[in-house]
């Protein structure tokens, strides 16, 4: 790939896979971001050994660009779709359907127009409470269990799906994988607020002084997934024996909140124990485990990062960042 466009290229996973592809994989990267959430920072983040962004960036709405316009001028190689609303507390359903589905119509259609390939985010969400059962019997989650949503968020991703499906019925030779990112951590999600993964929320509580807070008794179980193992996978659907096709990301494992606590603490040198409270969400999904036999066959990849080492190397870079910004802090406080 010597050209490509990377949508949301400005967001957590976007701004990672940005910088991989210009730096490892040395292509001419051309981001599309509105930058309701992303961050310039996700492109050019601090430090001396991380190369400066060297690509292209259009701003705005991808419902307010002209799509086909500039992809007929940019030509890339390959288009990754990783912009979306994400935050699955938004109740303007016309909101999130618009935002999330319309502008993935015109990126697949024209994707397919030009024989670009398309790789873009789908989200475990798809599977909603149950997944079909799999939740009940704690059993990794296969991708036909997906269709129950619980969520507008995850019904918009349904939809996509649908569509996905349904051109490549019509369209067999296309090109265009969507991928089930599960629970997403790592570095560089400041910016996400409220959205940030358990991880990261909880080694902030954790570096504040105050005990880390998760729902009785810890023992619930989640599909955590570094983001640089969701990059390579990302990455590895646009090569030439990957298949076109709805798969996970994710790690594999189910990782408690006691077991996220547990390793916090080693990274941070800490010892605090959980602040345990109720669930007040009948809703709530206790468990959530990605398949990944499928994945392996269908975009020859499978992820090579030890969850536990990645929650170490997410803290202590986090922990860094805290050091330097009390230090500043600090220094224009004075004596």
């Amino acid at each position: 790939m010597q050209r490509v466009i990377v949508t949301g290229g400005a967001g957590f996973v976007g701004g990672h896979l940005s910088r991989q592809l210009q730096v490892e994989n040395r292509a001419e990267v051309l981001v599309i971001d509105d930058f309701r959430t992303g961050t310039f920072a996700n492109l050019n983040p601090p430090g001396d050994d991380v190369p400066p962004f060297t690509g292209d960036v259009v701003t705005g709405a991808l419902h307010d660009i002209d799509l086909p316009s500039l992809i007929s001028r940019f030509r890339p190689d390959a288009i990754f779709h990783e912009a979306s609303i994400t935050d699955t507390t938004i109740h303007d359903e016309a909101v999130m359907m618009h935002d999330n589905v319309a502008p993935f119509r015109v990126l697949l259609d024209t994707a397919i127009a030009h024989a670009i390939p398309l790789v873009w985010a789908s989200s475990a969400a798809t599977y909603g409470q149950t997944a079909r059962g799999a939740t009940l019997q704690h059993r990794p989650f296969q991708v036909n269990d997906a269709g129950d949503p619980a969520n507008v968020y995850g019904f918009s991703k349904w939809v996509m799906e649908n569509l996905h499906r349904q051109a490549l019925a019509v369209h067999p030779d296309a090109h265009v994988v969507g991928l089930r990112y599960f629970n997403v951590f790592g570095t560089n999600e400041g910016h996400k607020g409220k959205m940030a993964s358990m991880v990261h929320q909880l080694a902030l509580q954790i570096l504040d002084g105050r005990p880390p807070r998760i729902f009785y008794d810890g023992e619930q179980a989640r599909d955590q997934v570094p983001v640089w193992d969701v990059v390579d996978a990302t990455i590895a659907a646009t090569g030439p024996e990957a298949h076109s096709g709805i798969y996970n990301v994710g790690s594999g494992t189910a990782t408690t909140f006691n077991q996220i606590i547990n390793a916090l603490n080693e990274a941070l040198g800490t010892d605090h124990a959980p602040d345990y409270f109720e669930n007040p969400y009948a809703f709530y999904q206790d468990f959530t485990c990605a398949d990944l036999k499928t994945t392996g066959s269908g975009i020859q990849w499978q992820p090579s990062h030890d969850v536990r080492d990645a929650i170490l190397r997410t803290a202590r870079a986090l922990q860094a960042r805290h050091a330097a910004a009390d230090g500043a802090t600090a220094v224009v406080a004075g004596p």
